[in-house]
């Protein structure tokens, strides 16, 4: 018989920068999580609207491919999922309100702080008893 695979939390990674996108999902997958990548924000909001609250952590820039902007996508994240752990970044002064709770990282941030919050995060919902309805 085969062994059953641990529960290994969701994360959404949206970026348009190829190499940042592939960066921040090898430090998540690096924090057991599972990451699904996408370069715009339309692409992410319907893996959100797929999978409901099986994604807990999503990070994405402000400026993405497509017409919806990352702080536009964090508004929307939040009413998918309001526990969403959101996290914007981008290189340039955010002038936008984040949605409660949505924290924003000015670039260049630290690759540790990434895994930080992701382990953070793998350990509140190890102690919630491990999956998100």
């Amino acid at each position: 018989m085969g062994q059953s695979r641990p529960y290994r939390a969701k994360a959404l990674v949206v970026e348009d920068d190829p190499m940042q996108r592939e960066m921040i999902g090898l430090l998540l997958e690096e924090s057991d999580f599972d990451v699904i990548a996408c370069e715009s924000a339309e692409a992410a909001e319907l893996v959100l609207q797929r999978t409901g609250r099986k994604v807990v952590l999503m990070m994405t820039d402000v400026q993405l491919a497509g017409h919806m902007t990352g702080v536009e996508l964090a508004h929307a994240a939040k009413k998918y999922n309001p526990d969403l752990e959101v996290i914007v970044t981008s290189g340039r002064p955010l002038r936008q309100r984040l949605p409660e709770g949505a924290m924003f990282w000015a670039k260049p941030w630290a690759p540790l702080d990434v895994i930080r919050v992701a382990e953070t995060k793998a350990s509140e919902l190890q102690a919630a008893g491990g999956r998100s309805s």
